[in-house]
């Protein structure tokens, strides 16, 4: 397993991580084992979206004696009532709800607090001057929390929440297929068959923003929804008109800028097997620009997607990077300082570009690559 820094957190996450999904309905017994293959896997991220009473008091069973050994990402404002999920934000139950989880969970802290599903500017607004981000606030400087994450699937209001400062740990819903659509508070519109009828091209230039802000200012990315609810896996119910690879997926997801870890939404073990084993599979099977490039209604021309189909560069510049931190810096509109620091260590900068367009022959998108370069060039120094 590969592990990656959570932006300015300090934590490290393991790439493939692990949605709840999968404990739901589960036994105690069946639970230790899904947690034991973890441990033994070295899948350390578990996100507990889910406020059902038995999946926590499962985990917190299963967790006991290795607790230290996985990162909790806690969710505030989904809690249990009547029998049945509910998100709430009536802070009396918010606190309830996260004082009865850590009962459950057998702990007295976990290393994100997630205010849970924030699609609204509107909804965002009124948590950052009300009750729940006070509640949160309280709990991290309590140590009840590790630190701040907030969830949500619409770019607008997620990125108001990362340039408030507030917000440590973003969970995002991240896939080829969601990236392309503009800002939405109806979570529906993301699988809407409709909304990929017309042609799609390129990404949303707001979720761009959103990923290059969050690697800006040192908010890691958990990735949710990285398969689509599984329809990007399945030609037939695939939004883009062909399926993708599990692996394809999970790539994707992890060449955006501040991603730290993807959530898995594994049922079973041998589905959380099958997520984990991306670590071990040749670059052959995660590469998704073929695929991406070839779907029947979405097109990514002109748009660097970070696949590394550039290299090699004969003077050794490694063109995917150099654009990723072009696009960083472009996005902000000046060059921020750990931008500055990271291109200033790479061993070869694009100044040393010669211009011989093999990078451009091989590029899957039409990227105009070598423009990139000069611009680059113009903007860090040769």
């Amino acid at each position: 397993m590969k592990y990656r820094r959570a932006g300015r957190t300090g934590l490290t996450m393991s790439e493939i991580g692990m949605g709840c999904e999968g404990l739901v309905g589960k036994s105690a017994e069946e639970t230790r084992a899904f947690v034991d293959k973890m441990e033994e896997w070295g899948v350390n991220c578990l996100d507990l979206y889910t406020p059902d009473p038995e999946v926590r008091s499962n985990l917190g069973a299963a967790l006991k004696g290795r607790r230290e050994k996985f990162i909790l990402q806690a969710h505030l404002c989904s809690v249990w009532k009547d029998g049945q999920y509910k998100r709430t934000r009536e802070i009396s139950e918010v606190k309830e709800g996260f004082a009865d989880q850590l009962r459950r969970l057998e702990t007295d802290r976990v290393e994100i607090g997630m205010i849970h599903y924030v699609d609204s500017l509107k909804d965002w607004e009124e948590i950052q001057k009300g009750d729940v981000m006070g509640y949160a606030l309280e709990l991290k400087a309590e140590g009840k929390i590790g630190c701040i994450g907030m969830s949500s699937h619409n770019p607008e209001a997620a990125l108001a929440a990362v340039n408030s400062g507030l917000v440590d740990i973003l969970m995002f819903s991240v896939n080829p297929c969601y990236d392309l659509l503009p800002a939405n508070e109806d979570v529906e519109a993301l699988w809407d068959g409709k909304n990929y009828e017309k042609p799609l091209v390129n990404m949303d230039p707001q979720r761009q923003a959103l990923y290059e802000t969050c690697q800006r200012l040192g908010v890691g990315i958990t990735v949710m929804k990285a398969f689509g609810g599984g329809d990007l896996l399945n030609g037939e119910l695939s939004p883009a008109g062909k399926a993708l690879t599990l692996y394809q997926c999970i790539h994707y997801a992890l060449t955006r800028p501040a991603v730290a870890s993807v959530m898995s939404g594994a049922r079973t073990i041998s589905e959380l097997e099958a997520s984990a084993a991306y670590e071990e599979a040749e670059e052959s099977q995660k590469d998704y620009a073929a695929a991406l490039a070839g779907f029947p209604r979405i097109s990514w021309k002109g748009h660097c997607m970070y696949c590394g189909h550039c290299a090699p560069c004969p003077k050794g510049i490694d063109v995917a990077l150099v654009t990723k931190f072009l696009n960083l810096a472009a996005a902000q509109g000046e060059i921020p300082e750990t931008v500055r620091e990271h291109y200033a260590v790479l061993e070869h900068k694009a100044g040393e570009c010669v211009g011989c367009g093999s990078c451009e022959k091989r590029c899957p998108f039409q990227v105009p690559v070598m423009e990139n370069m000069k611009r680059a060039a113009g903007m860090f120094g040769k």
